[in-house]
């Protein structure tokens, strides 16, 4: 009889435990794929689990559009998204806007009509631009596009086959800024900076945050006509964890104006170039901004 009271108040322990462990709320985060998103994905991971009592799971590698219908049907719970991502791929809006008017259609319409809150932005704008070399820069006092402009017919131009075609790529772009260079030619990925630094091409195209352009001290032109649309970072949860945890919408706002440019370029070159782990880097930025202890 011992025996069997004995087993009999295991079974209940165990069964309090793991009732416990079930009934602790799961947070899941969401990314896309590739290096920027798995830095965001790590910060949000680590900074929840350090700040609440929620189990965190980390699910990576989603494609865009399928992250968008994850978080909408509850299979993520909160990730980062772009404002212009939102506003083009997402709602299929094209109009002409300025970077606060996009931002607000699609917090907006996210709360709206999807029942997700889209909170201020991070701080970055992942958009497109045009880079060159510092050199370059320098000897023809490049600092816009415009600038460009009056001296592109000296470059040749390098970028992505899909950039050289897109409306919202290179053709309307010239257009915009009255633009013609010496010679355009295809180069993707990382082989733009290796044509760069090799003066293969003396322009190419590149994303204000990528960590390839402190290798190879790139100096972005600023877009003065507004060509590109933004792509503001911004964390997205949905509406019904936040009614249910109201403490996450001000534990999360916290990371609202936190990560600027140069800070997501800082980080996504670290990844890319000194192949650290996005969770080390992650872990890196919370710590130097206080935000979690180590």
């Amino acid at each position: 009889m011992k025996k069997i009271s004995l087993l009999i108040l295991l079974l209940v322990i165990y069964g309090m435990l793991t009732g416990c462990s079930d009934n602790k709320r799961e947070i899941i985060v969401g990314t896309k794929d590739y290096t920027e998103q798995y830095i965001l994905g790590n910060i949000l991971t680590l900074y929840i689990e350090e700040n609440t009592d929620f189990r965190v799971t980390l699910k990576t590698d989603l494609a865009s559009s399928i992250i968008f219908a994850a978080i909408r049907t509850g299979v993520v719970d909160v990730y980062v998204d772009y404002s212009g991502t939102i506003y083009g791929s997402y709602l299929i809006r094209s109009e002409t806007k300025t970077p606060d008017e996009i931002f607000n259609i699609a917090a907006s319409t996210l709360s709206e009509n999807y029942a997700l809150h889209m909170f201020d932005p991070l701080g970055f704008n992942n958009s497109y631009s045009l880079a060159v070399r510092k050199n370059t820069s320098e000897e023809y006092g490049l600092k816009t596009i415009s600038d460009l402009a009056e001296v592109s017919m000296n470059f040749t131009f390098g970028a992505s086959a899909e950039f050289l075609i897109r409306n919202d790529g290179a053709p309307n772009l010239k257009i915009l800024y009255d633009m013609a260079f010496k010679e355009e030619i295809v180069v993707d990925g990382v082989h733009r900076y290796e044509a760069i630094a090799n003066d293969v091409v003396q322009v190419t195209e590149a994303f204000t945050t990528d960590g390839h352009l402190l290798t190879h001290d790139l100096v972005i032109l600023e877009d003065d006509k507004d060509f590109f649309p933004p792509y503001e970072g911004a964390v997205i949860i949905r509406d019904e964890l936040l009614k249910e945890h109201p403490e996450l919408y001000e534990l999360l706002s916290i990371l609202s104006g936190k990560i600027s440019n140069e800070t997501m370029r800082t980080l996504n070159y670290r990844v890319d170039v000194h192949d650290e782990s996005p969770r080390d880097v992650a872990e890196y930025f919370l710590a130097q901004h206080n935000l979690i202890r180590r």
